[in-house]
């Protein structure tokens, strides 16, 4: 496996704190999921090192609906979860391979990160803030979340060069989410790359039409229509579910 170095021109980004320092020093109880308190949430979190699949494709779909569900975000989603998820891409226990797929669950966790950054990608921010004005004003969990970018960011890169088609799709996915931040600007012409790569390569939509509207934001004149259609605007990028714990048909 090989992993990339930040773009040349572009800032140092701050380092993620390690998994144990986030289940450490994070004050669970007071932290908001969709169905409570996230007191549960550092055993689920430890699941994902477990070292068999299943149980961590499972743990990941179990912790997208605590801090995901129905594409909110919620305080857990940005002072916690994605922290910790991010912190781990580099565990032993994220080359674990998965379920019928010879692929990592690095793919997998790189995927759920991508669907969480979505939710609260400009595109998204823009259309709540439509319909419900003050959506992103600075105390809510959204701004908390969006501000975390440029640590994500550091977390992400590494895998845009991983060995693995599977890991470098969606980490670029992520990045190019992370690159809205105007912190990150210097890597969007790095990225544009992997845009076009995907483009020309994935037979995913929900990934290409990311990709797509990134190069269009960026003045980079993407080729060919917008894919989707206005109907599948709430699809989220590089989903997974515990639909991968099947064998595929």
């Amino acid at each position: 496996m090989s992993h990339s170095r930040s773009h040349a021109s572009a800032p140092r980004e701050p380092d993620l704190p390690p998994y144990q320092v986030v289940l450490a020093e994070t004050d669970w109880g007071s932290l908001q999921t969709a169905f409570g308190s996230g007191e549960d949430l550092p055993k689920i979190l430890t699941h994902l090192l477990e070292p068999d699949p299943k149980v961590q494709v499972t743990t990941l779909w179990e912790l997208g609906e605590l801090v995901g569900h129905q594409n909110t975000i919620y305080k857990a989603t940005a002072r916690a979860a994605v922290m910790y998820v991010a912190s781990i891409l580099t565990h032993p226990a994220a080359m674990t391979r998965r379920p019928y797929r010879d692929r990592p669950i690095r793919a997998t966790l790189l995927g759920w990160l991508a669907s969480r950054l979505h939710d609260a990608s400009d595109e998204v921010v823009a259309r709540n803030e439509e319909y419900f004005p003050g959506f992103l004003t600075r105390d809510t969990a959204v701004a908390a979340f969006r501000d975390l970018r440029p640590m994500l960011y550091r977390a992400v890169a590494p895998f845009l060069h991983d060995s693995h088609e599977d890991v470098r799709e969606p980490a670029a996915i992520a990045a190019l989410h992370l690159a809205e931040h105007p912190a990150l600007t210097g890597h969007r012409a790095h990225l544009a790359g992997h845009a076009r790569h995907i483009l020309d390569t994935s037979s995913y939509e929900p990934n290409r039409r990311v990709t797509w509207r990134a190069l269009e934001a960026w003045g980079h004149h993407p080729p060919g229509p917008e894919p989707l259609s206005g109907e599948a605007e709430d699809w989220e990028p590089h989903s997974d579910g515990r639909g991968d714990l099947e064998p595929p048909f």
